[in-house]
């Protein structure tokens, strides 16, 4: 039996990586909140930032020293337990909500949140294909998906948009699951997420303010 002294679990949350992890979880839950109020430009500003927020983690833990193997592998477990809430927790519900909680979105709902556990469950184990492409479409590029395609929501009928929703998300999911080779967006590519977030989160929040 190993007798080694295990660590208290709030001694990881002092880790920065898993603090930024942490204000994406936040960014997420305000999302949540936002989207069952009805609120959904709130909302998709909230997953906007836990999106970069998710990128962040990983890069504060790759240029940080003196992090042990523990904090490591803990570390990559919170990330994995947020993405599930962000990326398929999140919009599952807004699904839910824009849908009116109508009985027939339930089933894309749990399509949703099924596909972001069982993409993160094989991503856990088998990683990326290489060191620069994954094995079908992650996660985070759903939401960021989502969040142009809110952009053009005022064209359409609410009952109408809420379909193409569904419909994109069920395409989205599909991919997610796939075999398909997708590239990694890595290294300068932060910057242009960056500028993607600040520019929509602009937008929507000038949305808001000229909401009557």
């Amino acid at each position: 039996m190993d007798n080694k002294k295990q660590p208290g679990i709030l001694t990881f949350a002092k880790d920065l990586p898993n603090i930024c992890s942490l204000l994406g979880l936040l960014s997420a839950v305000l999302g949540i909140y936002f989207a069952i109020m009805g609120n959904f430009f709130a909302a998709i500003i909230g997953v906007l930032w836990a999106v970069l927020f998710d990128w962040y983690d990983g890069i504060i833990a790759r240029k940080l020293k003196g992090r042990t193997k523990e904090q490591g592998i803990f570390g990559g477990q919170l990330d994995s337990m947020i993405d599930i809430v962000s990326f398929g927790v999140f919009p599952a519900i807004l699904l839910l909500s824009y849908g009116n909680y109508n009985i027939w979105f339930i089933p894309g709902a749990f399509v949703v949140i099924a596909t972001s556990a069982l993409r993160l469950s094989y991503f856990n184990i088998y990683g990326l294909i290489d060191s620069k492409t994954y094995k079908g479409l992650a996660l985070d590029n759903n939401v960021l998906i989502l969040a142009f395609l809110f952009l053009f929501e005022s064209f359409f009928k609410h009952s109408d948009f809420s379909i193409l929703i569904y419909a994109v998300l069920m395409i989205l999911s599909g991919l997610n699951l796939s075999s398909i080779p997708t590239p990694k967006f890595a290294g300068k590519w932060i910057y242009v997420l960056v500028i993607y977030v600040l520019v929509l989160t602009s937008i929507f929040g000038w949305f808001l303010y000229n909401i009557d």
